[in-house]
């Protein structure tokens, strides 16, 4: 059997859950993991894992749309991506746009403007982002566009959506920007059929899986808390909606992630 890759873990800032966390995986097949900020809190667990098995787990930095209304959230994304972590980098994120709670234009424009700080930022030290993104297609689609001008977004792993659950359109329209499609324990849910069809139709070379722990447990677990040790079942859901083995899907999946979130050498 392959190891499986969740691309999408936020650990908490607590050492012994963090060991705990590490040792479920090791058990269950996770070989590797990317550690994911997007406040103070999220950016502290992400350090903490990457400094408990950085030959296991990558990390990832960023402000998520929860902070635009810091009044100093340029300046803090610009200290977090510039500092002293930025060697360890291996991507920039989670940021992006979520409306489903904020629809007022002053919220939108303020999560719009730090996303877009954010990946001029990752465009100056060249590292792919990770998306999150929620009843913003719109916005999300012209922000990325619009980043295509920065030459790091004209290569061929600019970032991946992370959790995704939009429409067959979305997801057409973000591969041909080049973006990386990651699927969570959303895709295991009992009404989730729309989007174990989106699942199929994205190809082999851009298919991600994560967990987005602690959140969306997949099933057959729902009920608990997430973890990293859980993404083998939404492996094996996105093989069968596939028709793949989990093996294979197990191994296509990795590799693209390593791809992805490898140093930036090329």
């Amino acid at each position: 059997m392959s190891g499986f890759y969740d691309t999408h873990v936020h650990f908490p800032a607590e050492p012994s859950t963090v060991a705990s966390w590490l040792d479920r995986a090791d058990a269950a097949g996770v070989t590797h993991m990317l550690a994911v900020g997007g406040n103070p809190e999220l950016d502290a667990g992400a350090r903490l894992a990457f400094q408990t098995a950085p030959e296991r787990v990558r990390l990832a930095l960023g402000l998520d749309r929860t902070q635009a209304s810091r009044p100093d959230a340029r300046v803090a994304a610009d200290a977090l991506l510039t500092g002293p972590d930025q060697a360890g980098l291996s991507a920039v994120g989670e940021l992006g746009l979520d409306f489903h709670y904020h629809r007022e234009a002053d919220e939108r424009r303020l999560q719009c403007a730090l996303m877009e700080g954010q990946l001029a930022l990752a465009a100056r030290i060249e590292r792919p982002v990770i998306i999150h993104t929620r009843e913003a297609d719109a916005d999300t689609l012209a922000l990325l566009r619009d980043a295509r001008a920065l030459p790091w977004f004209r290569r061929d792993r600019p970032g991946v959506v992370h959790c995704f659950t939009g429409g067959l359109a979305f997801a057409e329209a973000l591969l041909e920007l080049g973006y990386f499609l990651s699927f969570s324990g959303i895709v295991t849910f009992a009404n989730a059929a729309p989007l174990r069809a989106v699942a199929r139709a994205v190809p082999g070379d851009r298919l991600l899986i994560e967990t987005d722990s602690p959140y969306l447990t997949p099933v057959p677990l729902r009920g608990r808390p997430n973890e990293p040790s859980h993404v083998p079942h939404v492996a094996a859901c996105l093989a069968r909606a596939r028709g793949a083995g989990l093996d294979e899907l197990a191994a296509l999946t990795s590799a693209n992630a390593v791809r992805l979130f490898a140093p930036g050498d090329d």
